[in-house]
């Protein structure tokens, strides 16, 4: 899962991306308005982690573009502003949690990926689709029952796909998704290719279901049917 952290503490935001890369999301930073405002303007993300106190204005400006251009995406605030009213205006913005600072990394990483659940999962505590079950705790995968071993990649591919049953994916919205903001770096895309190619493999179970459709000229789709 994708996340997009917006805090100008370079300390606090520098422990978030390494605590939530170990429990593993991808994660991108925004120390400013007007870096959040770019980033949301070039990509999608699952939840973003938005402080209220930033350098150039309020952080509730952020919540509103965020909610203006990608509704689904989750937004916990977090802010060192512990007046009623603050928490209000955040709730009523559009934001769907509020954490007070000082916060411990572990109840921000759960708080997360319950907001995660909710949003792309209907909260529910796995993940069904016809024979695939996954565990998001233990990231566990079952293919007709039976444990099936997914690398990282494969694994956060897989859920990236079960957040868009039947949409088409384009291999840049892919390779964005899984590998942030260093994909502008890569010489190609071959890398997606290779991921799909795997879990392909790896989801065939039993019935063989062929769960991902490649789209010619544009990417993959995981179908529903």
């Amino acid at each position: 899962m994708k996340i997009l952290i917006v805090e100008d503490e370079e300390a606090l935001s520098e422990s978030m991306v390494q605590y939530l890369s170990r429990e593993g999301f991808v994660c991108e930073t925004a120390y400013s308005l007007d870096q959040a405002a770019e980033k949301i303007e070039l990509y999608l993300y699952d939840a973003a982690i938005v402080d209220l106190a930033l350098p150039d204005g309020d952080g509730l400006s952020v919540i509103r573009k965020l909610k203006h251009i990608a509704a689904a995406t989750g937004i916990i605030i977090v802010s060192a502003r512990k007046a009623l009213e603050d928490k209000i205006r955040g709730l009523e913005t559009g934001s769907d949690d509020y954490l007070t600072k000082p916060f411990s990394l572990p109840e921000l990483n759960a708080r997360l990926k319950s907001l995660i659940r909710r949003r792309h999962f209907g909260g529910n505590n796995e993940i069904i689709f016809r024979e695939i079950r996954v565990n998001p705790y233990s990231r566990q995968v079952f293919v007709s029952n039976r444990e099936t071993h997914l690398s990282r990649k494969e694994y956060d591919l897989l859920l990236y796909f079960l957040s868009n049953i039947d949409a088409v994916l384009t291999k840049e919205s892919i390779a964005e998704h899984l590998w942030g903001d260093y994909v502008d770096s890569a010489d190609s895309l071959d890398m997606v290719y290779s991921h799909i190619k795997n879990l392909r493999k790896k989801l065939a179970g039993p019935s063989d279901a062929g769960y991902i459709q490649s789209v010619y000229g544009i990417g993959y789709k995981f179908r529903s049917l």
